[in-house]
């Protein structure tokens, strides 16, 4: 199987279990289509966004502050999260990041 292929088949494996893993996390959110990329609203305000890239998952936006510790490793350079496709992706932690901003949203 060519390299092409074989990121598509794994990307496509990955996106669908990020996704499923924000939608146990805030199932009442709307899944949408925003800035080209996958998105999940709530009340209106953006949730988080994912995509995938070449050679890591994006989440957007930046994780929040009280994750610091824990996202160390995975920030990127505007404080967006890039989680390597060749490592296993925390999808814990992207569970607890997405009912954090549930609750700052809720609370608005």
């Amino acid at each position: 199987m060519n390299t092409s292929r074989r990121f598509r088949r794994m990307s496509k494996s990955i996106l669908e279990k990020m996704r499923q893993t924000i939608k146990r996390a805030a199932p009442e959110a709307e899944e949408t289509i925003s800035y080209q990329i996958p998105t999940f609203k709530l009340k209106g305000s953006s949730l988080v966004h994912f995509a995938p890239f070449r050679k890591h998952i994006g989440l957007y936006p930046p994780a929040p502050k009280e994750f610091k510790k824990e996202i160390s490793s995975y920030e990127g350079p505007k404080g967006n999260l890039k989680f390597p496709t060749d490592k296993p992706i925390p999808y814990d932690l992207v569970a607890r990041i997405v009912l954090f901003r549930k609750k700052e949203i809720l609370e608005k």
